[in-house]
């Protein structure tokens, strides 16, 4: 019997047409962006943020920076996905709880904050990668909490970083990764387009 899990999968697109009378509520958009936390992240640095754009003159404005793509602002809302420079000090707060449950030992926790120092603080490339692989793992994430809550949603990168950088106030740590506009689709969108076959993309070592 298949799984409900693995049927989403099967069926998620990649929507352009999004029905514009359509809107998302607070509690709907902190749901989305609770899941797409779920995601992981390297020592659990949760280096993202999630820039939820719902008035009309905010996607109105994202639109015109992603070259007048009209589901910017016909989705009920467009997520611009953050990924932020590994922070070694954030990640002593973000272990905390964790530590108090008595899971991580406290010097555990000392050894990744120094790891994430020597990793990244030196390195900007290496930061960057993974910035952009945080914000990726989290955008995946919400794509498919959108599908589960009978959304659809379409990943972005046409848009120009700079000025979405600028006009929506990131900090200069942050990289603006993707854009994933969410919301009920419209009729047009493509079934989900074919995919490479097993033995071109896996290798059983």
């Amino acid at each position: 019997m298949p799984h409900p899990t693995i049927d989403l999968i099967e069926r998620r697109v990649s929507a352009n047409h999004f029905d514009p009378s359509h809107t998302l509520t607070n509690t709907e958009i902190e749901d989305l962006v609770r899941l797409a936390t779920r995601a992981p992240t390297a020592f659990n640095l949760q280096n993202w943020r999630f820039i939820a754009v719902r008035k009309v003159e905010a996607k109105a404005k994202l639109r015109d920076l992603a070259y007048g793509q009209v589901k910017v602002s016909e989705a009920a809302v467009t997520f611009i996905i953050c990924g932020q420079a590994p922070d070694h000090e954030s990640l002593g707060e973000r272990l905390w709880p964790f530590v108090e449950t008595g899971l991580m030992p406290e010097a555990m926790a000392s050894i990744w904050q120094e790891s994430v120092h020597a990793k990244y603080a030196d390195d900007p490339a290496a930061s960057r990668d993974e910035a952009i692989r945080s914000a990726t793992l989290g955008t995946a994430t919400l794509i498919y909490a959108a599908e589960a809550m009978g959304f659809v949603s379409g990943p972005m990168i046409g848009f120009d970083a700079a000025a979405v950088s600028r006009e929506f106030g990131l900090a200069e740590d942050e990289i603006p990764v993707m854009l994933l506009p969410v919301g009920r689709a419209a009729s047009g969108n493509w079934p989900q387009k074919p995919r490479r076959l097993l033995s071109e993309v896996l290798q059983i070592s």
